[in-house]
């Protein structure tokens, strides 16, 4: 069965980009369509016998700007050739649904939320720019072609609950849902690899002696201290709702991931010792971070988010914004608590209730293995298994 994969951009490395490699896995021989391909910040990509770009690529500074040619997506995925295929599988939260097969030619979409910008989130999306008047018009054509892009797929299937309720919204389908794959057994180890002084939490780097303080003072009990977060630094991921909680409540908070508003908070909050920002970390870091933790905190409405289920994977409960894939992924009261309203008033309110409650390991640990990667694979192959072989 000879098999494509596409995806909208091969740019970055986060959640969706672990599907892509557990589809890899699956199917080895696909090669992997995009619109833009940068092999430096793609790595991960290399694993794929071949990326294929659109015409897009051979526009200057493309590869990282995609983002000012969104009118162009429809025509880049649509000129894409899938002939000789069997199989195409598309990922995607924009574009790559769009894409046209053959008859002969089955074509699933794996969605991971209608296009952000032009439907859950639009407004969000819109405020800020000068040029409203222009990206309007933009708006209403691409809504019209994305409407169009959604029917194409033989089958629809959502990452979760949030998602397939936007995409029986926007689209008017009803997908069935498949949950992402999480790399679940690599945050199970028996203890966290801890260097330098063995309080119980990871050495995260301290700047000053004075920082060390924030997490645990000479003679004191072994004691999970910090919170953390695990996100791009971008505006919807509401970190800075974040750390302003923490900046009145005082308690220290590790923050991991990098982005466009990363300059911005190093700045704005330089002066505040209980705000350490790691920046990129290692996935071996990352573990022992999660490890570490006394709650990870998920300010953001995500469409699915699986860093909340590594966090719980490695035994860590989480403080989530009761919306979007936290709803799927977080039992209130067991694996972590909910904040009902995104500001900082509920967040600051969740996080005392959560000091008062104690959260069993075993619990937290079993909800995240509802998320494996095996789990995901094998689900997947059934969805294939049953429209291929008819």
């Amino acid at each position: 069965m000879k098999t494509a994969i596409v995806y909208d951009r091969v740019n970055k490395w986060g959640g969706a980009e672990r599907v892509l490699l557990a589809l890899h896995e699956m199917f080895p021989e696909a090669p992997l369509y995009t619109s833009v391909y940068d092999e430096k910040r793609a790595p991960w990509a290399k694993v794929f016998p071949k990326v294929i770009p659109s015409f897009l690529q051979k526009i200057p500074f493309m590869q990282r700007r995609h983002e000012i040619l969104a009118f162009l997506m429809p025509v880049a995925f649509e000129t894409l050739d899938f002939s000789g295929y069997d199989l195409v599988i598309s990922v995607t939260s924009e574009a790559a649904k769009g894409i046209i097969t053959k008859p002969g030619t089955f074509h699933i979409c794996y969605c991971l939320t209608p296009t952000r910008y032009l439907w859950s989130h639009c407004e969000t999306y819109l405020q800020g720019l000068t040029l409203q008047a222009v990206t309007k018009p933009i708006v209403s054509y691409l809504r019209a072609w994305d409407r169009i892009a959604s029917q194409r797929p033989d089958v629809m299937v959502a990452i979760s609950t949030e998602v397939q309720m936007r995409i029986k919204r926007y689209y008017d389908r009803d997908p069935g849902i498949i949950f992402p794959p999480v790399e679940i057994v690599k945050f199970q180890t028996p203890k966290p690899r801890l260097r330098g002084h063995d309080y119980g939490y990871p050495d995260i780097a301290y700047q000053s002696i004075s920082d060390v303080d924030y997490v645990v003072k000479s003679g004191e009990k072994r004691e999970k201290k910090f919170y953390l977060i695990v996100s791009r630094l971008v505006r919807y991921k509401k970190v800075d709702l974040a750390i302003e909680a923490f900046n009145e409540l005082g308690f220290p908070l590790v923050v991991v991931g990098t982005g466009s508003e990363e300059k911005k908070f190093k700045s704005k909050y330089k002066f505040k010792k209980n705000i350490i920002f790691k920046g990129f970390v290692t996935d071996e870091e990352l573990v022992d971070l999660y490890k570490g933790a006394k709650a990870f905190v998920f300010p953001q409405e995500e469409d699915f988010g699986i860093a909340a289920v590594e966090s719980q994977a490695a035994g860590t409960p989480v403080i989530a914004y009761k919306k979007g894939g936290s709803l799927d992924t977080v039992i209130d009261g067991k694996t972590g608590v909910f904040f009902e309203k995104q500001n900082k008033e509920s967040l600051i309110k969740a996080v005392k209730r959560f000091e008062k409650m104690k959260f069993d390991r075993d619990v937290l640990i079993k909800n995240a293995e509802r998320f494996s990667k095996e789990r995901f694979k094998k689900e997947f192959k059934k969805i294939v298994e049953k429209h291929m072989n008819r």
